[in-house]
């Protein structure tokens, strides 16, 4: 009999994982209490870049000093609820730590660069795949700046990115007149990076790939994963809400919500949730050719199936608070003022707002291995704003891990017990 496993998560890294597995033989039950791409996961909100140059962590060197900034601006790129503070403290430590100097985040960037590279041809394989290839497009990505001297001031996190193997082209106001009319005059220079990618629907996505999945035998449990049952090292079912799913392995791709699966194994992750937002233009009245990302707005911009997104704001605040939705107002904002061919009064009714939750540790690197109760149980998670970059590259990695073999890509730096 084939071995089981259960796939507890039905966003984009465990639909990956549940096709990846099901291409070894295994018998798969993906496991979650929502529809899979619904408004509710990370994926549906996201700002759909495949970037292979998503190698630079959150926190980079001289962070700390801008701590006090985030505390007391509710609406920065980057806040923390002062409410949320005391118990998020260890993780921001952590989190500074990781990014204190510029060699600790260029380790990140080698470990990360091959979990990325190459990602929008694998997702384009598996688009096809499960019959929505249209839903991928490979048109290159665009970092827009108002003047090259705002590209010299990131200079650094570029340098990192060039060791990595990361390539681009400038672009002069020319250069990014032809290629990006619509664009506000305000932006003088431009980096593309030809390689990038984009997905024009994550939600619709994530849903045709689990569909694909149930299409080649897997199942499908409407329920919320509790724990496990392991008896003498080995694991013989995972606990939920529903009853019991018996398995012989299993994969936690819960995102957001994994740390208390993780740590019914034994393993006391440092995962936070990275509050993000979205705002979505219907019906714009223009049409980027590529996803933009602009310097001084800090956030994505995208052409989607269901309008122009654009897409960022880090808020630190958990998974239980309320959304604030002024953050959303920002982000339309600053996607208005990038486009003189958009109104300035926008009505509410073609704006539609979303806040989600990235799951993050501290140092940016996801958690890619066994669990320690178990080699049973893989840990699939963390991956902060790299999720559906990396899922593809991920699902291959835990049919791996499932089979006994080593991975095609070094994974050492994602070891889920790296903080103990």
């Amino acid at each position: 009999m084939s071995r089981h496993v259960a796939i507890i998560g039905a966003g984009i890294v465990g639909a990956c994982s549940a096709i990846e597995a099901l291409r070894e033989g295994y018998r798969v039950t993906l496991i979650d209490p929502a529809d899979p791409g619904g408004e509710q996961a990370a994926s549906y909100g996201n700002g759909c870049w495949l970037s292979p140059m998503s190698v630079i962590p959150p926190a980079v060197p001289g962070l700390w000093k801008k701590i006090p900034k985030f505390l007391a601006d509710p609406l920065g790129p980057l806040a923390i609820r002062w409410s949320y503070l005391p118990r998020v403290a260890p993780w921001l430590v952590q989190y500074l730590r990781a990014g204190w100097t510029w060699a600790r985040v260029e380790d990140a960037a080698r470990a990360l660069r091959p979990l990325v590279v190459d990602a929008p041809a694998l997702h384009a394989a598996l688009a096809e795949e499960a019959g929505v290839g249209h839903l991928i497009e490979r048109r290159g990505l665009i970092y827009i700046y108002p003047s090259r001297a705002d590209f010299a001031a990131e200079a650094k996190a570029w340098e990192i990115r060039q060791k990595v193997g990361v390539r681009w082209m400038e672009l002069d106001a020319n250069d990014l007149r032809q290629r990006e009319p619509d664009l506000d005059r305000r932006y003088t220079f431009g980096v593309m990076v030809e390689e990038g990618g984009h997905c024009t629907d994550p939600g619709a996505y994530v849903a045709a790939l689990v569909a694909h999945a149930v299409g080649q035998g897997a199942s499908l449990v409407r329920a919320r994963a509790t724990g496990f049952r392991v008896e003498g090292g080995r694991l013989r079912a995972v606990t939920t809400d529903q009853g019991e799913v018996a398995a012989d392995a299993a994969v936690i791709a819960a995102g957001a919500h994994a740390k208390p699966l993780a740590a019914a194994l034994g393993d006391a992750v440092p995962l936070e949730t990275e509050r993000g937002y979205h705002a979505q233009l219907t019906d714009p009245e223009v049409a980027p050719r590529h996803g933009l990302m602009p310097s001084d707005g800090k956030m994505s911009i995208m052409r989607t199936a269901g309008g122009l997104r654009c897409a960022g704001q880090v808020e630190i605040a958990g998974l239980e608070a309320a959304p604030n939705w002024k953050r959303a107002e920002i982000l339309r904002d600053h996607l208005v003022s990038c486009f003189p061919g958009l109104p300035r009064d926008l009505p509410a009714s073609r704006v539609k707002v979303w806040m989600g939750h990235r799951p993050s540790m501290p140092d940016g690197k996801p958690c890619l291995g066994p669990s320690s109760a178990t080699a049973d149980v893989i840990h699939a998670f963390g991956h902060g704003h790299t999720g559906l970059v990396a899922g593809a590259r991920t699902g291959r990695i835990v049919a791996a891990l499932l089979g006994g073999r080593a991975p095609e890509i070094p994974i050492g730096s994602f070891d889920p017990r790296r903080f103990a």
